[in-house]
């Protein structure tokens, strides 16, 4: 089992024509023959991307919308590569297209085109991870967005990270450790986005495989402190996996975004020690830094 994606999920890519579209598409192509099943251009509808994997010439079909594409292909997911002044209309093309998931990798995406796409997004049948994101991946079945398939081993350790490049930290250590992972979700550090922790953490206490958890935070806002609530209230109902956690950036001075756009301490909230206190009292051990994450985990597996 795993979350999200698997070796049948087949991926639209909006952006594909660009530099960082065929680069991304190429590695997830690379990788375990992830089912890239097309791209999407409004102007070059009808045209074949053309890319190389391990030393041959591999092509996809080009399509005029993303509605299209899925008619096409059965495309159960998108990624998007899409420069942030266009990637709110991308995401909004999507949802209503109906694509079960979305992948926004983005950064820099304005917060009110969020806000606008976030409306849409509640009454829709769709579900983003991201933006601002490295995306998805379930070891040696799916790659979307920017994750180095490398590092990971298929395994038992979900991993779930407002941050991407302590995801690969945590990954990396959970491979070397010998435990592999179920799945790893970068959801992605602006303050509005599609997937919170609480969206990823039912899903992982809900997947039999999924036997522990690695949890990684930021400074700025309340999704950790609701995180830890919800893990407090499903032990409660006997719902409980171990858990390892870690809160970037505890040396940030109040007032100060530091980071992520989402990375914003205020009146009092969203601090590390108050995000560590309530991870601590739900019962999740909190690794002193990322580079004890994986032995952290291990710890705690052994009670």
């Amino acid at each position: 089992m795993s979350i999200l994606v698997d070796k049948n999920t087949k991926v639209l890519v909006q952006g594909l024509t660009g530099k960082t579209g065929t680069f991304h598409t190429e590695q997830a192509l690379a990788y375990h023959g992830t089912k890239m099943v097309g791209g999407t251009h409004p102007k070059k509808g009808g045209e074949k991307w053309t890319g190389s994997v391990n030393g041959r010439t591999v092509e996809l079909p080009i399509f005029a919308s993303v509605a299209e594409g899925k008619e096409k292909t059965g495309a159960t997911a998108s990624v998007i590569y899409v420069p942030p002044a266009g990637a709110a209309a991308a995401i909004v093309e999507a949802i209503e297209a109906e694509i079960p998931l979305i992948v926004c990798i983005t950064e820099g995406i304005p917060v009110m085109d969020m806000v606008k796409v976030k409306a849409k997004l509640e009454k829709s049948k769709s579900r983003l991870i991201g933006p601002n994101c490295p995306g998805v991946l379930t070891p040696d079945e799916c790659k979307i967005g920017i994750m180095p398939g490398n590092i990971f081993r298929k395994g038992s350790v979900g991993v779930v990270s407002r941050s991407g490049t302590l995801t690969y930290e945590a990954v990396f250590q959970t491979t070397n450790e010998g435990l592999g992972q179920t799945t790893a979700v970068g959801i992605g550090g602006d303050p509005v986005k599609g997937t919170e922790f609480i969206d990823i953490l039912e899903m992982f206490l809900a997947d039999e495989e999924t036997k522990s958890i690695i949890m990684i935070g930021e400074i700025g806002g309340s999704a950790e402190e609701d995180a830890a609530q919800f893990i407090r209230d499903e032990a409660k109902k006997g719902h409980r996996k171990p858990m390892a956690a870690f809160i970037a950036g505890r040396t940030a001075p109040k007032g100060r975004t530091m980071g992520h756009a989402g990375a914003v301490i205020s009146g009092g909230k969203g601090g590390a020690e108050d995000k560590i206190n309530a991870l601590e009292a739900a019962g999740i051990r909190v690794s002193p830094s990322p580079a004890q994450l994986g032995k952290t985990l291990v710890e705690v597996i052994k009670g």
